[in-house]
């Protein structure tokens, strides 16, 4: 359950960010900065410094689950059933194979020993939740964490070992999130992937809209099993 105060916000209003979407900074990270953080619809922006970097930016990519596109290639692919899927079974394997990926701008480093801290906790609280593809030997070889929040499933990092592992744990994931009773993907931006999907841009308004909605709604426990 929420607690009853989390109307009483830390943050700024969302709207208080600046052009590039930088809210405030905080020294401190923890469970309830998190989840008064979502239920606002702010989220840590990748930031290798110390500080912890809130934002709120001007536009949001959202991917509605019942507007939900497959790519025909991704159709095939997926018959050949390469990957064992799962959600919810090694959270913390996920969120540090995230952390070290490489990017096309370098190591997946902003996601610091400060924010898996507080995101496995977060997972153990019910809040954070993974999904994870494996190989036929039985290796985990890609996946993805985010952060539920009433209806929304609002995405933070993903990485892959292998081609395909990932958009495996995407298209998994999205029945098992709408067979959960969720409705959104906040995307946070648009990628080519999440662009192949459906994803669009918002703006910060339409999205504090749809979150004053569906945030309210609470999944229950192993919502993904």
């Amino acid at each position: 359950m929420f607690p009853e105060n989390l109307q009483e916000s830390a943050f700024p209003p969302p709207d208080a960010a600046d052009d590039e979407g930088t809210l405030c900074f905080s020294w401190d990270l923890n469970c309830r900065l998190l989840l008064d953080a979502y239920y606002h619809g702010i989220f840590p922006w990748p930031y290798e410094e110390e500080p912890i970097l809130w934002a709120s930016p001007p536009t949001r990519g959202i991917l509605p689950l019942d507007a939900i596109h497959i790519p025909k290639s991704l159709q095939r692919e997926q018959k050949k059933n390469r990957f064992t899927i799962t959600a919810d079974t090694c959270f913390d394997e996920v969120i540090d194979a995230c952390a070290t990926a490489e990017r096309p701008d370098g190591p997946g480093t902003w996601i610091t020993q400060k924010m898996r801290r507080a995101y496995k906790e977060f997972h153990r609280l019910g809040y954070a939740h993974s999904f994870e593809a494996f190989n036929q030997d039985g290796l985990l070889v890609g996946g993805f964490y985010g952060v539920v929040i009433g209806k929304i499933f609002c995405g933070e990092s993903t990485f892959y070992r292998e081609s395909g592992a990932s958009k495996a744990a995407f298209c998994h994931a999205f029945d098992a999130m709408r067979n959960a009773g969720l409705q959104l993907i906040d995307t946070q931006v648009v990628t080519n992937l999440t662009e192949s999907f459906g994803a669009f841009l918002i703006t910060r308004e339409e999205y504090q809209q749809r979150l004053a909605i569906l945030r309210d709604y609470n999944p229950t426990p192993g919502i993904f099993s």
